[in-house]
């Protein structure tokens, strides 16, 4: 009988070992799903906070007035990358053309790489901050930039920085 209770212990153990081995070795990747409107990421967006959003343009207005940092805003624009290793991070278009970066709140949630070319409404912070060299090319890096571009960033550059609690897909 005691033969049987640690057989049976080893089998539940090798297997429970094999089993962790098996998970701790997956890959990350961005979680799945194919961003449709009405979507929310992290803690969501309330509806009225969908009128209330403004846009990049604004933001960068009130950024240069508000002494470089605002909190508890809404603003909407274009998804033009996501992260391709995780879904951590993503940019958004500009009306200048130019981007700015968003990461996760507390690195709380992730996005689906569908969420790329897609128009969002993010709630959250924003400040304009320096990104040394070293950040913007692993950011660079991230996105698989070609090369030739992660060599050509040479100087930091000021930047909008959002980070978002919430996010969610709109027309």
């Amino acid at each position: 009988m005691k033969f049987k209770a640690l057989l049976f212990a080893v089998a539940v153990s090798t297997s429970t070992l094999a089993f962790a081995q098996e998970t701790s070795q997956k890959k990350f990747s961005p979680p799945a799903g194919n961003a449709l409107v009405g979507d929310t990421y992290g803690a969501g967006v309330a509806s009225n906070t969908e009128s209330k959003a403004i846009t990049v343009e604004k933001l960068g207005k009130k950024l240069k007035k508000e002494n470089k940092k605002l909190e508890n805003v809404a603003i909407k624009g274009k998804v033009t990358d996501v992260c391709e290793k995780k879904g951590c991070w993503l940019t958004i278009q500009t009306e200048d053309n130019s981007q700015f970066f968003v990461k996760m709140k507390d690195y709380a949630f992730f996005v689906p790489t569908a969420l790329k070319g897609k128009n969002v409404v993010l709630e959250g912070n924003a400040e304009r901050k320096v990104i040394s060299v070293d950040e913007q090319k692993h950011y660079a890096e991230d996105g698989k930039k070609p090369q030739s571009e992660i060599d050509a960033i040479t100087q930091p550059k000021e930047e909008i920085r959002f980070l978002a609690s919430g996010i969610k897909v709109v027309n």
